[in-house]
């Protein structure tokens, strides 16, 4: 829907919206040809897809593979091919640093690579975040840029932040992530010719770096990915006439949150403490949007079996969530990330909606054969929350 369409039909209410994401969702079928969502069998939102409707949500167009950021602003309501926020700025904003007008910002992963310099680790193990805040500590007070301020920010594990503040930086730049083992890092590369200082920059600090880390055995290397500058997103509070509140616990969702206007909630470490701060919170908001990493993950390093039991672990939380009152639930995906691709895919992702005034249709399982065949149909992801506030009694009639 349009961003200005939504401003003039969105009205205040006193109904409240639950939008619950399970990153990277969707997968394909395994060894025993049915999905990571038909092996789980979860009882609790099998129960909320026959009290409801389902269908499959597309995040940005067919046959386009989805990065988490656009995911998610689709289902926040934003045009992804519209609105683009860069994974740097995600990741900056979600540990809180304070991006400043022409401050040029990336997603780091520091990686382990043998000694040709390929890359055996995409993650280095999944280096613990106080090893990673060690590194980045040791990287700001040692590596320096002419004109630049330096700094390099920790954020989970093996995911770090750079962020480079000084005049005339470019985002113009190719990333030095090549997405595989096996091969080096690649080189930054700019897109423009107004962007060759900047390359030159940043190839001078990850070589700068590499002599850092090279006396590791792991977390020896690094990539970079997702330049961005801070960009100026509509917000959903003046959108939709409400209060939202995000409750995530990875710091990239937790900064989009906030680019849009959500206030961001203290979530702690696990599901646990993100339902005990919706319990807190829960009647000062209208919106939550509480987010769901380890299906993912799970998705991403190609584990099947552990993907399958993230989906039951969030399943039996469902009855908690569901014991706060929502009007209406969403339970959903940002993108399918299939265990037997280790990657983001393109396949459309389940979507189920329970609240008043649902038409009710014939699925009683969720899943993608059944959400494949629901009431809903495929549809884009940006439509993902006007059919939610529709249902909430939040939306006005368009036209005479």
């Amino acid at each position: 829907m349009d961003i200005d369409l939504i401003r003039r039909l969105s009205i205040p209410g006193e109904s409240k919206v639950l939008l619950c994401v399970l990153d990277g969702l969707g997968g394909l079928p395994g060894p025993r040809g049915r999905t990571e969502l038909e092996e789980a069998h979860p009882r609790h939102l099998d129960r909320l897809a026959e009290e409801g409707t389902v269908g499959q949500t597309i995040p940005v167009g067919y046959g386009i593979t989805p990065g988490s950021g656009p995911g998610h602003l689709a289902l926040f309501g934003y045009d992804p091919l519209v609105y683009e926020v860069g994974r740097g700025v995600l990741e900056a904003t979600g540990i809180d640093f304070a991006l400043e007008g022409d401050d040029l910002a990336a997603r780091g992963n520091f990686c382990t690579v043998d000694a040709d310099g390929l890359i055996v680790d995409r993650r280095a193990g999944r280096v613990a975040t106080e090893i990673t805040a060690e590194i980045c500590a040791e990287l700001e007070s040692s590596v320096s840029l002419p004109g630049v301020r330096v700094f390099v920010r920790p954020v989970r594990e093996h995911r770090f932040v750079l962020v480079l503040r000084g005049e005339g930086l470019s985002d113009a730049l190719t990333e030095t992530d090549p997405q595989r083992e096996g091969v080096r890092p690649l080189r930054a590369e700019p897109k423009v010719f107004e962007a060759s200082r900047t390359a030159e920059l940043v190839n001078q600090f990850v070589a700068d770096a590499q002599r850092v880390l090279s006396k590791r055995d792991q977390a020896n290397g690094m990539t970079l990915r997702g330049w961005a500058k801070r960009p100026d997103l509509p917000q959903m509070p003046e959108l939709w006439k409400l209060r939202a509140a995000a409750v995530a616990v990875y710091p990239m969702y937790r900064g989009l949150a906030r680019l849009v206007g959500m206030d961001v909630l203290d979530a702690g470490a696990n599901m646990e403490s993100q339902i005990e701060a919706l319990r807190r919170h829960w009647n000062d908001y209208d919106f939550f949007f509480l987010h769901y990493k380890y299906t993912d993950s799970a998705g991403e390093d190609g584990d099947f079996a552990r993907k399958q039991q993230a989906i039951r672990d969030f399943d039996a939380c469902v009855p908690a969530l569901q014991a706060l009152g929502p009007d209406v639930i969403v339970v959903t995906g940002d993108h399918s990330t299939p265990a037997m691709m280790a990657s983001h895919s393109w396949h459309p992702v389940p979507f189920l909606l329970r609240g008043s005034n649902v038409r009710i249709d014939a699925a009683n399982r969720f899943n993608e054969v059944e959400c494949a065949r629901g009431g809903l149909g495929t549809f884009p992801a940006k439509e993902a929350l006007p059919l939610a506030f529709a249902h909430a009694g939040r939306m006005t009639k368009y036209g005479a």
